[in-house]
């Protein structure tokens, strides 16, 4: 008989804890929810189990073996889907329905005659007889449910280290609830034995405790807030059982005139408006409680996750380290309800930041160093801490210390003062070890900022520095390049004169002027002749690259047959392409219109890309220039078989001074200029440069003129 009253009691207390943690508020809402629904089918099969086996023979006994096995398949239901919750583990709203089916059948298969229950006897031999067949499929599905919710805990127990590790005790107390209430409510009536089934809810109970203790004892809900929205519930229930009794008492008494029978109301009518009206005042006056008991109990309190919230909107909202620590300082001071709450920040090996609160204590590095002795949150009134510790905490009026630190790596402590009011919870130090790595990023993040704006203004004071020699660096070089170029036109001017007179003076000797000349004396003064003039290009060129550099380089239009001057540049070459075993091939074309041309510089060109063809190809080659009207634009190319030039430096071959790798070999007292002034002098009439190379199958020099714009009115 005391057992019995034990399982009533039992299955009393699970019911209580259930709703205990469904009252608390706390954001670990499915672990609670799961719990509670837990819990209660636990509570609720020990209840009918008992009053089965306490209640005498009737009807009533018949009911309660039909609840409390329908309740027994919602057990491992429940468990099942508290273990995912417990791991964090999301479950669709259809997966939870599907894995319901199989209590729905057994429940149908129960209720119906002979389904699962052969016979009851609910007199004193209190005897269940079981269809076997079904029983056992309602033992598999039950051990099914069980042995997968187990499967799910006991691993995630196995790895649990530190603050986790209270999943061990959560898979133990199961282990001993459904191994006991599996023993003695399973496995014996399965084999007749009918006797023992009292031992099951205690063993169930079991469960439920050790649940219940782990989510209050490691902060999964607040077991004080719990208690005390227990209160406001009990406190509403009777204030509205007593609103009802009034009520009802005076509607008995003064419409229905039962003196002393005021209980006859509930079978009326007015029994029905009366709980709706209860029904409509149950909130407010829930609220009013809520209320009440907030100001008694929660003078003190917050909330983790509004706490959470705006932390979060601080850590993010600066980069400045100091600023960042005097804003987490305050509202950590203001949520914890200390009297002062700074930081400890290293900033590198030899050096550190504090800030916080106004008036904040400053902590010397070296009793800062001493705190390196601790990983965890200090306490001032802890016993564990040395006492050259606590006085050392106590002279700077520094009540708890949290090390932050960052892969093994300490980088500074939380202090914070003595509590305004009480002491420091439990609560919060758990809550103070939640923040602590969001702390650590922010801070670490502040501080790689900082250390990039420090590079930034170092590099920006090199820059400076460095954009100041170039500038006096390029001041000189533009000194020097001006007195070169004037260096280049005065010698270039002095150079003209006397070289004119040589040309003419060779000139006169070949003509045979002065006496008659052999052939060898011909040849050498035809060589000489040719010089002098290659010289008088030269200086040309130098002279126009000299106009460039001073804004002097004219174009000086007027009309002009352009076929007629590439037939004479033809003709003033052959003599040196003979030389050399080489042939020009230039077919004059009669369709050419007079163009406004510069005839000088556009002679030069022509030259330039002629003389080259002859200097860069093989002996024995042919030279082919061309000449001809293409679409709006006449086009004159020069295209030989020489060397070519290396695709890598085709787009810097017309830069001032450039010349080709394998141009420098073949002729190494070129200049560089001619290419450069070519593109100059065709880039001022409009035109556009023609090149194509392939190294060591030739190249094609020339140009295109547009037609419409160059056309003479003449």
């Amino acid at each position: 008989m005391i057992l019995n009253i034990l399982t009533l009691i039992a299955g009393t207390i699970s019911i209580a804890l259930a709703i205990i943690v469904l009252a608390e508020g706390t954001h670990t809402k499915s672990i609670r929810t799961a719990y509670a629904m837990f819990a209660g089918s636990v509570g609720l099969w020990a209840i009918f189990l008992g009053l089965f086996l306490v209640a005498p023979s009737s009807n009533f006994s018949v009911v309660s073996v039909f609840t409390y096995y329908s309740l027994g398949l919602l057990i491992p239901y429940s468990f099942l889907f508290f273990s995912l919750a417990y791991l964090s583990i999301k479950v669709l709203l259809s997966v939870r329905l599907f894995a319901l089916l199989p209590w729905v059948f057994m429940t149908i298969l129960l209720m119906s005659p002979g389904g699962m229950i052969a016979s009851i006897d609910a007199g004193p031999a209190k005897i269940v007889e079981l269809v076997h067949a079904s029983y056992f499929l309602y033992s598999a599905i039950f051990v099914l449910y069980v042995f997968m919710g187990l499967w799910f805990l006991i691993t995630k127990a196995a790895r649990a280290k530190g603050l986790h590790a209270h999943r061990r005790i959560v898979a133990l107390s199961l282990f001993i609830g459904f191994s006991g209430g599996g023993y003695f409510d399973i496995i014996l009536p399965l084999l007749g034995n009918y006797e023992l089934i009292v031992y099951g809810p205690l063993f169930a109970f079991v469960t439920s405790a050790g649940i219940f203790y782990v989510i209050a004892k490691h902060g999964l809900f607040d077991i004080r807030t719990a208690a005390i929205r227990t209160f406001a519930y009990a406190l509403s229930l009777a204030t509205l059982a007593g609103i009802y009794y009034v009520i009802a008492y005076l509607i008995s008494i003064t419409l229905l005139h039962f003196q002393g029978q005021s209980s006859v109301v509930l079978l009326s009518p007015y029994s029905v408006i009366l709980a709706l009206i209860l029904a409509f005042v149950f909130q407010p006056v829930k609220q009013f409680f809520d209320r009440l008991t907030s100001q008694l109990f929660y003078k003190d309190s917050y909330d983790a996750d509004d706490f959470y919230g705006a932390l979060n909107k601080v850590l993010t909202s600066t980069t400045d380290l100091r600023n960042l620590l005097k804003r987490t300082s305050a509202m950590i001071s203001d949520t914890f309800k200390s009297e002062q709450t700074f930081f400890f920040v290293y900033t590198n090996k030899n050096s550190f930041m504090s800030s916080g609160t106004d008036k904040h204590s400053k902590l010397p590095i070296g009793d800062a160093e001493e705190l390196r002795l601790f990983n965890d949150i200090v306490m001032l009134e802890s016993p564990a801490v040395p006492y050259d510790i606590r006085r050392m905490m106590a002279s700077h009026r520094i009540a708890l210390v949290m090390p932050l630190y960052r892969d093994e790596q300490l980088i500074g402590y939380v202090c914070l003062g003595d509590h305004k009011t009480s002491s420091y919870s439990r609560r919060d130090k758990r809550v103070l070890r939640t923040i602590a790595d969001e702390l650590i990023i922010a801070i670490q993040n502040a501080l790689s900022v900082q250390e990039v704006k420090d590079l930034n203004a170092n590099l920006e004071q090199r820059i400076e520095s460095a954009t100041r020699e170039l500038r006096a660096s390029n001041a000189q070089l533009q000194k020097l390049d001006e007195a070169k170029d004037e260096f280049i036109s005065m010698a270039s001017h002095q150079l003209r004169t006397p070289l004119t007179s040589i040309k003419g003076y060779v000139s006169m000797l070949m003509d045979g002027d002065v006496g008659a000349v052999s052939k060898e004396q011909k040849h050498l003064l035809q060589e000489a002749f040719i010089s002098s003039e290659r010289m008088v290009r030269l200086i040309g060129d130098f002279l126009n690259v000299s106009r460039l550099q001073t804004g002097k380089f004219v174009i000086d239009k007027h009309p002009i047959d352009l076929a007629k001057v590439v037939q004479q540049e033809v003709e003033g070459l052959e003599p040196n392409a003979s030389a050399r075993g080489m042939k020009f091939v230039y077919k004059k074309p009669n369709n050419i219109p007079l163009l406004d041309l510069d005839e000088n510089k556009i002679q030069q060109v022509i030259m330039n890309f002629s003389d080259n063809a002859i200097y860069y190809s093989k002996e024995n080659s042919t030279i082919k220039l061309n000449l001809a009207v293409v679409g709006e634009y006449i086009e004159f190319t020069v295209k030989d078989n020489g060397i070519g030039v290396p695709i890598a430096e085709q787009e810097q071959l017309f830069n001032k001074f450039f010349r080709a790798t394998n141009a420098r070999k073949q002729r190494p007292d070129g200049t560089g200029v001619g290419l450069f002034l070519a593109k100059k002098v065709i880039d001022a009439h409009g035109g556009q440069i023609i090149f194509a190379s392939k190294e060591g199958r030739g190249s094609t020099f020339g140009f295109r003129l547009p037609i419409r714009k160059l056309r003479s009115a003449s």
